[in-house]
């Protein structure tokens, strides 16, 4: 049974705080729970399926539901990073086309900004029961480290410059400086990024994302409950879904798991990149979304400098709108994982939602792509297409 149309995503909210000293973890997913909800004209009392990731506390699903005050029948706890929620939408239409759940609730909440977190520059800690551990670990890898490697390898190959690199955190900016919850709102120049303070060689500190508190959270319903509320259609008609590892060793820097995760979603949707109107990709660093345009088509391997240069994602100026919301780079990275962020303003510009100065005219089909784990190491790629119907 095919899942393509097997659900539409009836309400989508994110949560406007970027510090969150006062809130727990715990109440910032309950909030954006009822964020979602009270968008799409829906209660708790709806909700029979709930689906959450690593970042909610305690015992995950289990505490959630018990805090929340929810009665389910099918729960998802899959934590794949930064790409669960592209995966957990994928998962909410499998529940639907199976007869296991008709509303389906996905949060996400954290604070690192407010627990003083450095997700970026600080080597993570391990479990011994990691395998990798014993090899990884004594190098003591940060996740900045691991992107820049990526990047490193991508200009040997391909002549890739930290000015193509920058024209990615300028087109972000443009689209931030309109966004009011945005932590940076300032619109930057090529010069600004390539002149900021080195982070990782060759990754300067304005490529870098954001740390932020807040969260978000989507309801994900079966068509006739969707056609019965009162809000714009947006229906799911692609995912996808893949894994990246080491490979025993054998490792290519310049590619992403979303050579693996985007065929099968364009084949789902029927659709190929020409068709998208606006592309929602997961930009931990300015490297991270050029890649990742590569690997899901819309421009050859190895191309993606040229492909993002000169303010080709720009809103009302380039060819292919990117992150209307300014994204990692500049609105906010909650809870180490901001893949829910993507699929909420994908959401947004197809509803026509969007902030009037980016909203990308005629939208009616549009991507959100996340990257679950580190780009130089092992990740999840997962891919979701929308449509306006």
């Amino acid at each position: 049974m095919s899942l393509k149309g097997a659900g539409y995503i009836v309400g989508a909210w994110e949560h406007p705080t970027r510090k969150a000293s006062d809130k727990s973890v715990t109440l910032l997913h309950a909030e954006c729970a009822k964020g979602a909800l009270d968008d799409a004209g829906l209660t708790k009392d709806d909700v029979d399926a709930y689906y959450c990731s690593g970042d909610a506390p305690g015992l995950g699903p289990m505490s959630m539901i018990d805090y929340m005050g929810l009665k389910v029948r099918h729960v998802d706890s899959t934590d794949v990073g930064g790409s669960s929620y592209q995966v957990a939408v994928g998962h909410a239409l499998e529940a639907i086309v199976t007869g296991r759940a008709n509303v389906c609730l996905i949060t996400l909440a954290g604070r690192p900004r407010s627990e003083g977190m450095a997700t970026g520059t600080a080597p993570r800690a391990g479990s011994p029961a990691q395998p990798e551990m014993q090899f990884e670990y004594p190098y003591g890898p940060a996740t900045a480290n691991m992107y820049a490697m990526c990047a490193t390898r991508h200009m040997h190959d391909y002549g890739t410059t930290s000015e193509q690199l920058a024209w990615i955190k300028v087109a972000a900016s443009h689209h931030a400086q309109h966004n009011p919850h945005a932590m940076l709102r300032d619109v930057v120049t090529v010069e600004d990024v390539v002149n900021s303070p080195m982070v990782a060689s060759p990754l300067h500190r304005l490529d870098c994302c954001v740390i932020s508190d807040g969260g978000g959270a989507l309801i994900v319903t079966k068509p006739e409950i969707a056609k019965s509320l009162k809000r714009p259609l947006v229906k799911v008609i692609g995912v996808g879904e893949a894994p990246k590892n080491q490979m025993g060793g054998q490792v290519d820097l310049t590619f992403s798991a979303a050579r693996w995760s985007g065929p099968p979603a364009w084949e789902m949707a029927g659709i190929t990149p020409k068709d998208i109107k606006y592309a929602s990709i997961y930009d931990s660093f300015t490297i991270t979304v050029l890649m990742q345009l590569e690997d899901l088509g819309f421009c050859e391997k190895g191309q993606g400098g040229k492909f993002v240069a000169d303010g080709n994602l720009i809103s009302g100026v380039g060819k292919l709108p990117f992150n209307t919301d300014g994204g990692g780079l500049c609105s906010n990275h909650p809870a180490n994982r901001g893949g829910i962020t993507k699929i909420i303003e994908a959401v947004r510009q197809l509803r026509g939602e969007a902030h009037p100065k980016v909203q990308v005219a005629n939208c009616n089909l549009a991507i959100a792509h996340g990257t679950g784990g580190s780009l130089g190491t092992r990740h999840v790629g997962s891919t979701v297409i929308l449509e306006r119907e």
